[in-house]
């Protein structure tokens, strides 16, 4: 029987990270978005993967999902106030990624 690491980093590492979740939090930061508009911002994601993502944040209370009853279907997500909790810490991330790359950049690695 394996033993589930709860260190503090590692349950934030496996609620908010991976390649995906973060960048849709942090879509989000700037309000209300429809899934089609979440699928044109996270490059390169796919239709079946975004879902599940946005099913997990969801299970993680990280995000609303609102389903209003109109032809054509229309969803809108947007973040909880416990997902807004993580801001700071999202636009930290997106500044230090920045930066790193330009530093990798410049040396050429």
């Amino acid at each position: 029987m394996s033993q589930v690491n709860t260190h503090p980093i590692a349950v934030t590492m496996d609620v908010v990270c991976g390649k995906w979740k973060a960048q849709i939090l942090f879509q989000l930061l700037d309000g209300k978005m429809r899934y089609n508009q979440l699928q044109r911002t996270v490059t390169g994601i796919s239709k079946k993967m975004l879902t599940q993502q946005l099913r997990e944040l969801e299970k993680d209370l990280l995000i609303k999902r609102v389903d209003y009853a109109e032809t054509p279907p229309k969803v809108e997500y947007s973040l909880t106030r416990y997902g807004r909790n993580l801001e700071a810490t999202l636009r930290f991330m997106a500044k230090w990624g920045k930066e790193h790359k330009e530093i990798m950049e410049k040396s050429g690695a």
